[in-house]
């Protein structure tokens, strides 16, 4: 009797077994909703928390991995992940961990979904807080649900898109700054109700549109438009601070019971009024007066190629320095961006993303409420010990939707960064496509072009382009005489002969072209090093002719007796590439100049200039400085060199690296043996004639004050340009410190 009795419970037993696993894999996983909180520097990453029954919790690290980031972006509307990120790198969550050793397959709809401990089954800490960063293109027809009916606390708001949608009479205006809130929710435009919405709500999108501020508007006739639209309401209200980047940081608000028309019964669709930066306003008759003024210019972005992004930098004391990147956030970069004229950031970005700038480190560990008028408003610390500009703290900000890249295109290119101008132009009534006039067209032009398009920096000017064969319909040139200064957002807005045209050589295979890129060199002269070895020679001319046959001295050198002495003012400088890709000659190897007498290469026709200037600014001395060799004489650790002159190398100066010009090499001198006793400025210029793109042209200027009094010479307070205010007084000669003599 035993046997089959056991059998039979046995069997029983694994029944039970069974009919309960089946209840298990047969029943719903539990309801959660995801946010994206803590430190972020861009608004779609963050520390993933998970509401559950009520209540936030974050998510341990164990066993994460880019399938169940991928999980967690698409569950809040996004594309899919980029990258996750362990160890609290988004700062320490609060409250239950409620997920651990999280094992995803990518397809899951709901992180619920995916294996686990169990919801609240955990070892971990919050500093074992993962994090994830989303990419930033969203669901199409994406549609918020919210399924946690009894709990809205804490919800974000998620949507596929916003908008700002302008009246019929407003529509033409550039930048668009008035009009209705519109989302997009589950593929459909609608609107917000306006009962529960604020100023703080207003400044959220006003920023993600790229205006600093908001302003009152007549509501009037957007109430009788209202009345005579079908309204398509969204289901709930938005809560946000008003310190907020984007909408996607703001709460939800309460939910809006939809009865059609009447929905909102109080209430209107919701309208905004955007205050546009300076630079952004219609026009000088229409709001250009109303625009937002910078106040006073204690910030500004060096080193970005596009408006409204850069490396950030602070004026104290007279001095511009840079930001550390300890504790940098989306929250003080929308500081900067709203300070500067511009929306709010799209990022904060660390590391010397932008290039790495000179001179002190002003801020560390910056933090900011979102409210300062400046960033320097902010709570800082001003000790900035283990901070180097490796760490340089820069920005990206949101800038008005301004048309301009639909103005201009590249034709005939091999990728889309390359090609021939063109140029959409009114002729004869019509608008049509034309080419530009290569004239004087150079670095400079070709800079704004790769701006206006969104393609990075100029790489190279081109005046000739029969090898990109673009529209012949677009052959005719419809812009000549261009000359920009670069600062310019569009190529109309630089100086050109407008309907006048005027170009000999004609369009088509002469017409201007550009090939742009995303990174750029930037050449710093090391200031001091210059002040440090600055010195005269007197040497006889007979010892000078290769130098006289590189135009190195004077034009009376020509007429002087070969028995006589020139005097030289010598020095060393330094050229660093702070940049963030290699500065290379513009000319290949084979069109490099051979110099028999010096026996070597020139790579450029002029890679510097010196001067010796009145006070007034006039030239009363000059060299110039022809790059016989390029090179990277050292450079910062963990950087191998990659350029050097010996037998006929490739010339350049790799991004850390840099070009060390010895005083006792020839032609690096100032030949001013006919200058004067007096005070001068000593000048000089890297790259004058812009032949090298780069990121920055302003620190490309190094100057010092220089008294000379006819035997000896002081040069002191050398400082690159843009590097101090102009309230600054650094006249002060300080008194004997250079006083060095050579004759030979």
């Amino acid at each position: 009797m035993s046997g089959p009795l056991g059998t039979c419970c046995l069997l029983s037993g694994l029944l039970c077994i069974l009919v309960l696993r089946g209840a298990r894999s047969n029943s719903a996983p539990p309801v959660i909703q995801l946010r994206l909180a803590g430190e972020k520097r861009k608004h779609y990453e963050g520390r993933v928390e998970v509401l559950y029954n009520g209540e936030w919790g974050t998510v341990c690290d164990d066993d994460f991995s880019l399938y169940a980031a991928h999980v967690v972006c698409r569950e809040l509307g996004y594309m899919d992940a980029q990258a996750w990120y362990p160890s609290a790198k988004y700062g320490k969550g609060e409250g239950r961990i409620w997920l651990d050793n999280v094992h995803c397959s990518g397809s899951e709809k709901s992180l619920a979904q995916c294996e686990s401990n169990g919801f609240g089954v955990s070892d971990c800490k919050h500093s074992e807080d993962v994090g994830v960063v989303c990419s930033t293109k969203r669901i199409p027809g994406f549609k918020f649900i919210r399924n946690q009916i009894h709990n809205d606390q804490g919800l974000t708001v998620q949507v596929e898109d916003v908008r700002i949608r302008a009246t019929y009479s407003h529509r033409k205006r550039v930048p668009i700054t008035e009009g209705f809130v519109e989302v997009k929710d589950g593929g459909k435009w609608r609107q917000i109700c306006s009962e529960d919405w604020t100023e703080m709500n207003s400044r959220v999108i006003c920023g993600m549109y790229g205006f600093p501020g908001v302003k009152r508007f007549n509501v009037r006739p957007y109430k009788l438009l209202a009345q005579r639209r079908k309204k398509n309401y969204w289901g709930f209200g938005v809560n946000c601070r008003g310190n907020e980047a984007d909408l996607s940081d703001c709460k939800l608000g309460r939910e809006i019971k939809l009865k059609g028309n009447s929905t909102c019964g109080r209430g209107m669709p919701a309208v905004i009024s955007c205050v546009p930066g300076r630079a952004f306003a219609p026009s000088v008759s229409i709001g250009f007066r109303k625009a937002y003024r910078v106040e006073q210019p204690l910030v500004r972005l060096r080193g970005g190629a596009m408006l409204g992004e850069g490396r950030v930098e602070v004026l104290r004391n007279g001095e511009w320095g840079t930001v550390c990147d300890d504790n940098w956030n989306i929250r003080a970069a929308t500081v900067v961006c709203r300070e500067l004229g511009f929306g709010s950031a799209k990022e904060a970005l660390s590391g010397a993303k932008m290039g790495q700038g000179i001179g002190p480190v002003h801020m560390n560990e910056v933090e900011c409420s979102g409210f300062e008028k400046s960033l320097t408003e902010c709570s800082f610390n001003l000790e900035s010990l283990g901070c180097s500009h490796e760490e340089d703290a820069a920005v990206k900000c949101n800038v008005p939707a301004m048309g301009f890249n639909k103005k201009l295109r590249l034709s005939g290119g091999r990728n889309p960064y390359e090609g021939r101008v063109e140029v959409l132009a009114e002729r004869n009534g019509l608008l049509t496509w034309g080419s530009v006039c290569s004239d004087s067209w150079g670095t400079m032009e070709a800079m704004v072009v790769c701006r206006q398009l969104g393609l990075g920096f100029a790489s190279h000017a081109f005046q000739e382009t029969w090898y990109w064969q673009g529209d012949s319909s677009s052959d005719a040139v419809v812009m000549s005489g261009v000359r920009c200064s670069g600062t310019e957002l569009s190529l109309d807005q630089c100086l050109h002969h407008g309907s006048h045209i005027d170009c000999p050589k004609g369009g088509g295979r002469f017409a201007a072209g550009v090939s742009c890129t995303l990174t750029a060199p930037d050449l710093v002269l090391n200031a001091p090093v210059v002040e440090q070895t600055t010195y005269l020679e007197d040497r006889p001319l007979y010892a000078l002719q290769c130098a006289m046959e590189e135009n190195c001295l004077s034009s009376a050198a020509s007429k002087a007796d070969p028995t006589s002495y020139r005097r030289l003012l010598r020095f060393s400088s330094q050229i660093h590439n702070n940049g963030l890709s290699d500065f290379q000659p513009r000319a290949a190897h084979h069109s490099w100049t051979w110099h028999e007498c010096h026996r070597h290469y020139h790579s450029m026709e002029v890679f510097t200039h010196y001067d010796l200037l009145s006070l007034n600014g006039t030239k009363v001395a000059e060299g110039h400085k022809a790059s016989f060799c390029l090179e990277d004489t050292q450079c910062d650790e963990g950087i191998q060199k990659r350029y050097e002159c010996a037998n006929f190398g490739s010339q350049g100066i790799t991004v850390g690296c840099w070009d060390t010009y010895r005083h006792d090499i020839d032609c690096q001198w100032v030949d001013i043996t006919d200058v004067k006793p007096g005070d001068y400025i000593f000048q000089v210029v890297i790259n004058p004639n812009y032949e090298v793109a780069e990121s920055d042209y302003t620190n490309n200027v190094m100057k010092c004050q220089t008294r000379y009094d006819g035997h000896r010479i002081w040069t002191y307070n050398c400082h690159i340009g843009g590097t101090r205010s102009s309230d600054v007084d650094d006249n002060t000669f300080p008194g004997l410190q250079t006083n060095q003599f050579s004759h030979r």
